[in-house]
């Protein structure tokens, strides 16, 4: 069996006086693409924060057996920014944060990508960035057809150019996975489904694919595995088959839901709708 990216034994996360996440176990492997699902508050944004080490499971859960709460890529220690160059991230908040933190327009799409390598939101003249590095950059915006607008400034692309940008960000140090948290936020249809074949793409390519999401029809044919979030707690993990029903959806979402599939995508709506 491949090598894991992500075991969690019984790991508790509490924020405040709110349980988010209750006793959590469940192992993903490399290669292994899957999908988190679930409605708002099922605690999927934190499971995100557990993996990529912004939060840590509450002390000392799942550890009365010697066993630690999480470990990622195997190791339950990490650098962040070591584990940071291990693990592409994407998401819409992400996205946020360049385009609210670039309102005069300086950071470039090639510095956008580059700082991928210093987990920053652009290029800072302190940090010294090599030949290797803007090689390794312009290679990156090239797989996913972005080298137009590698001197563009990110605050005048579209929100689908942007996203491209966050691709090839995520991309740059080659990781061993992409994280891709409701990534699809903000784009309009065309740019949506550009998105959504990129990361087909790059599933066929060998990236192993982590979405997390709420929304059914986001979860590429590629992906087989689908992992149910309902208050903090699994609800339900196995073949998207099995998974992405009405009986089970309906019970996560709290709705009686129906489900068609078409060229390999599924499609919920309201029963009677």
């Amino acid at each position: 069996m491949s090598a894991p990216l992500l075991e969690l034994h019984d790991a508790t996360v509490i924020l405040g006086d709110t349980r988010v996440l209750d006793r959590l176990t469940l192992s993903i492997h490399e290669g292994d693409h899957t999908a988190i699902l679930g409605p708002n508050g099922a605690g999927k944004s934190t499971l995100m924060k557990l993996l990529t080490l912004q939060l840590y499971p509450v002390a000392p859960a799942g550890q009365a057996n010697g066993v630690p709460p999480i470990r990622v890529l195997g190791r339950d220690r990490w650098d962040v920014f070591a584990l940071r160059s291990q693990l592409g991230i994407i998401s819409a908040d992400l996205h946020d944060r360049f385009v609210q933190g670039n309102s005069s327009g300086v950071i470039t799409g090639l510095d956008a990508v580059l700082s991928g390598f210093f987990a920053t939101f652009g290029v800072f003249a302190h940090q010294r960035v090599t030949d290797a590095m803007r090689a390794q950059a312009r290679e990156a915006l090239d797989r996913v057809d972005a080298a137009r607008l590698a001197a563009q400034p990110v605050a005048t692309m579209s929100t689908g150019e942007a996203r491209r940008i966050l691709i090839a960000r995520a991309l740059v140090h080659r990781p061993e996975a992409l994280v891709l948290d409701e990534p699809t936020r903000g784009l309009d249809v065309l740019a949506r489904h550009h998105f959504l074949e990129q990361v087909r793409a790059l599933a066929r390519d060998g990236v192993t694919l982590l979405l997390v999401t709420h929304h059914v029809d986001e979860i590429i044919p590629e992906i087989d595995r689908v992992i149910l979030l309902k208050g903090g707690r699994v609800a339900g993990d196995g073949p998207k088959i099995e998974m992405l029903t009405g009986v089970r959806l309906g019970d996560v979402f709290g709705s009686s839901l129906e489900v068609e599939t078409a060229g390999g995508y599924y499609n919920v709506r309201v029963a009677g709708a």
